[in-house]
């Protein structure tokens, strides 16, 4: 079976090891066009080492694309990681289809920021969907899903990179040969339990102390490592990114500075508390929240405000 693979980056590249090490005829690899500066992307780089031909189009959807496509004569399409549009003349060009990794239990958060928005609103569990791609935002049949928990304390990052990935690599090579086999189905999602939100900005991840505690540290766990979750301080934006959910005592104003540690700063919220422990000051990088309030400098009893 002549497969193609479109993707990026570390998981890209972990799927197209998977299917290599399982015996399978990788004949095209796709991926975005190289980012000046940035690091050399592992999956170009196992493709080249590999001898797979490889394509960096500037988008999926121009012409010649699709004609370049038709030429590797693919069995079957595999999207791992895919941030572009690709179009259905794409899709629907290998004999058997294409089949794409979705990190959440489709039909729950359709889009670009499924973890971020599972964890912004304190659920429990998700998962991860190999699902049949068509014209719609992760909208097409369903193959095969994985569920797994969301800890009290994953952020984003320890969610993807502890669970979803090495998941998302197995359950894509489960696909593959299920489909190989014969034996994938394709189950129509559930519209009346479809979500959608939109790419999680940072207009999405301003923090409102007054909020319940519990909802302020889901929002930061949400958007940790990206975009952050922003506050002020006199004025200037603060982001916020590793941080603790503490109990108090007492009753303290909502962005109420209540202590400095060697670990960061606790502010009050809602029934709660939050210590902070890393942050990003606008115009500079991330730091330990106990050198930013040396430096800031912040004092018990000083407010933060968005």
């Amino acid at each position: 079976m002549r497969i193609t693979l479109i993707g990026q980056a570390a998981f890209g590249e972990a799927v197209l090891k998977a299917l290599l090490e399982r015996g399978k005829e990788v004949v095209g690899v796709y991926k975005p066009p190289d980012v000046p500066g940035a690091r050399p992307d592992p999956l170009k780089e196992l493709a080249l080492a590999k001898a797979i031909p490889l394509f960096q189009p500037k988008r999926m959807r121009d012409p010649e694309v699709y004609a370049g496509y038709k030429e590797l004569s693919p069995d079957l399409g595999v999207m791992a990681f895919v941030t572009d549009i690709v179009p259905a003349t794409i899709l629907d060009c290998p004999r058997l289809g294409t089949i794409q990794y979705h990190p959440s239990l489709l039909p729950r958060h359709r889009g670009a920021s499924a973890i971020n928005w599972a964890i912004i609103n304190g659920e429990t569990k998700t998962g991860l969907t190999i699902f049949w791609p068509d014209a719609g935002i992760d909208t097409g049949p369903i193959l095969l899903q994985k569920e797994v928990e969301i800890d009290p304390d994953d952020t984003v990052a320890s969610l993807y990179y502890n669970k979803l990935f090495s998941l998302g690599v197995e359950a894509l090579v489960e696909a593959v040969e299920a489909v190989e086999e014969g034996t994938a189905p394709r189950l129509a999602q559930d519209e009346a339990q479809a979500t959608y939100e939109p790419p999680c900005g940072e207009e999405h991840a301003i923090i409102d102390w007054s909020q319940p505690a519990q909802k302020v540290y889901n929002l930061i766990r949400g958007t940790n490592p990206q975009p952050g979750a922003t506050t002020y301080f006199k004025g200037e934006k603060l982001k916020i990114f590793d941080s603790e959910l503490r109990p108090i005592t007492k009753e303290v104003a909502p962005a109420e500075i209540i202590e400095l540690t060697e670990q960061g700063f606790l502010i009050a919220a809602a029934g709660g508390a939050i210590l902070v422990k890393r942050v990003q000051p606008a115009g500079s990088p991330k730091m330990a929240a106990s050198e930013y309030a040396a430096s800031a400098p912040l004092r018990v009893g000083a407010s933060l405000k968005a």
